[in-house]
């Protein structure tokens, strides 16, 4: 196996090896704190685990951090409230230094009255005295602001103390210091997540809902072979006769709907199982068994080729119908087909295409309906299918394309919205991509390693 070898951890970072098994979490719901990024055994037994730390968000489960980060948001409502304090005090002390000279005018008027003024003298100084009436409540907004600031120093003051308390507690270990080994031990877990490559899977992780956009009936990707500083995503709504595709620019864009460019298919497609693989989209010709390469960035297609014998036009179609009849797939070993013949009664085929030529490799017969199944993805070489598109679906059936044989799963998700017309993984991210009802949707996957140790054959 591949030793991870880590310092004595600091009480903070003691949950992680703690931990249970879980999966990979490069996408973080707000609620989730420290999670497993994949688990392996080895032959001995023992539990190998690595993990993800969530981005701005160190050791998010301990209580001292938890205080800390309650502290710093007092912190901050110190800083606001002494910045409304200032603005204000600066405006009041401009008014006052301006009713001060008016106050002097008005004393030396006084001083130099004869004990008997003119109708126009009076009226003169009334006016003045009606300007002077908004000093008092702004002395009374003075009196106001100065409780404020004995209740902030109070505040600061309280928060020294607990700040005091805290850096006791951690002894050795100042903030700075713990959450510079967090980001070192971060990128450690990472690099070794990545030797361990393929696994099984045995849980999907509760959804987490990116976006609502669109109709019913969707998809939407990332390049599962694009380098991680490219994060476009790529958007289709509807499942048949489309031609609009748009791409944001990252997926904070895809978020708030806004830096996209639109591209215009030269022919429209059907169904949702569209993927992005190496800068090509590849998606099933409205109305033909056709797989169609299209190049984003050329604009044009690149290659179509027919698949041998493929159902189309809602012959073969997953349970939820919507032109489903072919869905292309990508995973960590290259670019896949999903569909069924006439020839395989109405069953699953599997085959393996050329990205370049779009030529079947090879094919295999799963024996699945397509009918009776609600969608599927290929990870590391297995076909996983669900059971429905509704409510209460799981994963329930697993095809090995090794070996070429199967087994019946029962691997639960939460299908939040009610009606999945796409489930994609993503091998670069190792996550599920779903269109859920109009809402985008993400899952993260729990995958099963048994890995051997130096020297084993």
């Amino acid at each position: 196996m591949w030793p991870l070898t880590v310092p004595p951890p600091p009480p903070l970072l003691l949950l992680l090896l703690c931990s249970g098994l879980a999966g990979q979490t490069l996408f973080q719901s707000p609620e989730e704190g420290w999670q497993l990024y994949t688990s392996a055994q080895a032959p001995d037994g023992k539990c190998i685990c690595t993990a993800v730390i969530p981005a701005q968000s160190t050791c998010s489960r301990d209580g001292r951090s938890q205080e800390l980060r309650q502290l710093m948001e007092k912190v901050q409502n110190v800083s606001q409230s002494m910045e409304v304090l200032e603005l204000r005090t600066y405006r009041d002390l401009q008014y006052v230094r301006s009713m001060e000279t008016l106050m002097r005018s008005l004393d030396a008027r006084l001083r130099v009255a004869d004990g008997s003024l003119s109708a126009k003298s009076f009226q003169e100084l009334k006016d003045r005295m009606t300007e002077l009436l908004p000093l008092s409540s702004v002395l009374e907004q003075y009196k106001a602001d100065t409780r404020t600031i004995v209740r902030l120093r109070e505040e600061v003051r309280n928060l020294s103390s607990s700040l005091a308390a805290i850096q006791e507690e951690m002894g050795a270990y100042g903030y700075e210091d713990l959450q510079q080994r967090v980001m070192a031990l971060e990128a450690r877990l990472h690099a070794c997540a990545q030797k361990l490559g393929c696994g099984k899977l045995t849980g999907v992780s509760n959804p987490i809902t990116i976006r609502a956009m669109g109709s019913r009936f969707g998809s939407w990707m990332t390049d599962t072979m694009a380098p991680s500083t490219d994060s476009r995503v790529w958007y289709m709504d509807g499942y048949y006769k489309g031609r609009r595709v748009l791409e944001f620019r990252t997926l904070g864009d895809f978020i708030k709907g806004q830096n996209f460019i639109q591209h215009l298919l030269p022919q429209p497609w059907a169904g949702t199982g569209h993927v992005v693989y190496n800068g090509s989209l590849f998606y099933n010709k409205y109305q033909s068994n056709v797989v169609v390469k299209y190049h984003f960035r050329s604009r044009s297609v690149l290659v179509q080729r027919s698949l041998p014998g493929a159902g189309y036009n809602n012959t073969f179609p997953y349970s939820w119908g919507g032109f489903s009849d072919m869905d292309f797939m990508v995973d960590e070993s290259g670019l896949w087909a999903v569909y069924t013949t006439n020839q395989n009664a109405g069953n699953i085929v599997v085959s393996r295409l050329d990205p370049h030529t779009l030529e079947v490799l090879r094919s295999w017969d799963t024996g699945y309906p397509k009918r009776s199944a609600g969608e599927a993805f290929m990870i590391c070489g297995v076909l996983y299918v669900t059971n429905s598109h509704l409510a209460g679906a799981k994963v329930y059936f697993a095809y090995f394309t090794n070996t070429s044989s199967y087994e019946y799963t029962d691997v639960p998700f939460h299908n939040q919205y009610s009606h999945i017309s796409m489930l994609d993984y993503n091998p670069r991210e190792r996550a599920l991509y779903t269109w859920n009802n109009g809402h985008q949707v993400l899952y993260n996957v729990t995958l099963f390693h048994v890995i051997s140790t130096a020297g084993d054959p």
